[in-house]
């Protein structure tokens, strides 16, 4: 049988679908993008094996099967068994779930350091979420038989699995807030920037990160319509709060688009 390393090579065609839409008015959000000073944040980056027992690190690094991805190649989909968990190394995932009327909602992006997967290994069934490539990416691949035995033999690892499952959970939490809360367009946007561009260091009071996402995509992250996303960006373009140029996004006052979250 293929590994499932191979076998995620080769791109599994997603149908195009529609999200969910969700108009909101952006009346006054001039005068809450009011011109702040931006501040310097610092880089920083998810590290997999912290708080693990050089034991462990060891027994988990002979398990795993690291291999490159393109962006775009599907990881595992919606509904297939779970055969083992995926440990993200470097790039962006998106993990996405369609309903039965081919309606698609992005629940997370998930950067380096997370383990994907990981629910549906422990409980045994299907993977509940498709994961695509969004950059080019590196992930290890855990076999779910080789998983089960290193939490078995070594403590630290399974509260380590443990903790990553919690947050999971509470990333889910602040999905159904973000969302059900009623927040405006203008905030739920705002909210996704800011998230988007976490640990990138300002140069000159300005923040810049490659923007991998389309439009579409985007839309389908915070629940929204393409066009009302659209439309948002350009009004926080017109403000002169951001800036797009090309797949860089250039946030040019930060803070006001902290203060649109934060209303």
């Amino acid at each position: 049988m293929a590994s499932p390393i191979l076998a995620a090579r080769t791109r599994t065609a997603i149908p195009s679908l529609q999200p969910s839409v969700h108009r909101s008015k952006s009346a006054g959000l001039a005068s809450r993008l009011a011109v702040v000073e931006n501040g310097a944040s610092t880089e920083s980056f998810s590290a997999f094996y912290e708080g693990l027992s050089e034991g462990t690190c060891k027994a988990l690094q002979k398990i795993e099967h690291t291999t490159g991805f393109p962006a775009g190649a599907i990881i595992f989909m919606e509904g297939h068994p779970a055969r083992g968990v995926y440990v993200l190394r470097q790039g962006r995932v998106k993990l996405l779930t369609t309903n039965s009327e081919g309606r698609t909602m992005i629940l997370k992006i998930a950067k380096p350091g997370e383990a994907l997967g990981l629910h549906s290994v422990i409980t045994g069934k299907p993977y509940d979420l498709t994961a695509e490539i969004l950059e080019p990416a590196e992930l290890a691949f855990i076999p779910r038989a080789d998983f089960f035995k290193c939490i078995s033999e070594h403590g630290d690892a399974c509260m380590h699995f443990a903790s990553l499952l919690s947050r999971d959970c509470q990333a889910a939490y602040e999905l159904v807030r973000s969302i059900g809360l009623c927040q405006s367009m203008p905030e739920r946007l705002a909210r996704f920037l800011l998230d988007w561009s976490t640990n990138r260091s300002a140069t000159d009071g300005v923040v810049r990160v490659k923007l991998a996402l389309t439009h579409e995509e985007i839309a389908q992250l915070i629940g929204a319509s393409r066009e009302t996303v659209t439309r948002t960006l350009s009004e926080f373009k017109r403000l002169r709060a951001i800036e797009l140029n090309g797949s860089t996004l250039v946030l040019r006052n930060k803070p006001a688009l902290e203060s649109l979250v934060a209303a």
